[in-house]
């Protein structure tokens, strides 16, 4: 007798050869449009299913869990961030949790050295000349910017991405600095060429270009608040393909404004899509759609990581890339 297959459900479009696999593998119910799941929605999905493959736009709660009844017993989310499930309920209730992490390291720390070029070399204020018709023509003042070369960068959270922003960045003749939960082995400091700050205080106010790299926890919220901002040198730039929650997002656009910070570049914002209007306005940051993993290839290898979960899984294991509390 045949095992019956996993009911599964996900909430968001995927690339289409991952949903194809998905459905040859499983009991999938796939979603037909691509919006995200109303939390009605997302609480009926929850009872109905054995695995729940959500993505960063669905608040997984202590209530929606709790909820869930009985038949939910894995949640394989689709990316690396997990800050938006209740992980300590999960485990409570006897649901697993996974994720998919490594898959977009060197496609997110690609853009964060977009965002710092974007930024430094004011790259977007050179394109509104051109697709404005303002352009008069090459001056030797025009639009200066500054080069990488020979600045500090200071990385936030120095995992996976950060260290992949820190290899990045030493090719563009940057030096390295950072400060992390945990100091690096020296090993991996002297081939990063890194140098650590145990005070994050002290390392932002001695930086050109801060990276947030962490991810968003209760002790990472706010890290960079309105009192740390204010550390920074006014020449200081800060750039963010991490976590929105990381920045007071209401601090650092009052400095912009002011001047007391040269630029930003984020690609991540702190009420998700609800992005500060005064922000939109300055001509000093670059802003992006959350796009720092978005490659095709990016996208179909979470899709694959997380097929290895719940197979795996499935074949009563545990799946390889768990998330447990104590993790977070």
């Amino acid at each position: 007798m045949s095992k019956q297959q996993l009911s599964v459900v996900v909430t968001r479009r995927l690339p289409e050869v991952v949903e194809a696999r998905l459905a040859e593998l499983f009991d999938v119910r796939l979603r037909e449009t691509d919006t995200p799941m109303t939390r009605t929605e997302l609480g009926e999905a929850m009872k109905t299913c054995d695995v729940l493959v959500p993505t960063i736009t669905d608040q997984i709660d202590n209530a929606l869990i709790s909820q869930a009844g009985g038949r939910l017993k894995l949640i394989a989310n689709y990316g690396a961030g997990v800050d938006h499930i209740d992980v300590a309920t999960a485990r409570q209730q006897g649901v697993l949790v996974s994720n998919t992490p490594g898959v977009l390291t060197d496609d997110t720390a690609d853009m964060t050295m977009a965002l710092m070029l974007a930024v430094m070399r004011r790259m977007p204020e050179g394109m509104a000349q051109m697709k404005g018709g303002n352009w008069t023509g090459w001056a030797p003042n025009a639009l200066l910017g500054g080069r990488l070369a020979g600045r500090r960068l200071g990385i936030l959270g120095m995992g996976r991405i950060g260290q992949a922003v820190a290899r990045r960045a030493a090719a563009f003749g940057m030096q390295i600095h950072y400060h992390n939960r945990r100091r690096l082995r020296s090993e991996t400091e002297d081939a990063l060429g890194a140098t650590y700050w145990d005070s994050l205080d002290q390392m932002v106010a001695r930086m050109d270009v801060i990276s947030v790299n962490c991810p968003h926890t209760p002790s990472t919220f706010h890290l960079m608040n309105a009192r740390r901002l204010k550390l920074m040198k006014p020449e200081a730039v800060i750039v963010n393909t991490s976590r929105g929650e990381v920045i007071d997002e209401n601090a650092l656009t009052r400095m912009l404004r002011a001047g007391e910070i040269k630029g930003a570049g984020l690609d991540v914002y702190e009420h998700g899509v609800e992005i500060n209007p005064r922000l939109r306005e300055l001509e000093n940051v670059v802003l992006l759609p959350h796009m720092g993993s978005a490659t095709l290839e990016g996208r179909i290898d979470m899709g694959e990581k997380v097929i290895i979960n719940i197979k795996t899984f499935d074949d009563g294991h545990r799946p390889p890339d768990q998330v447990v509390p104590s993790m977070l």
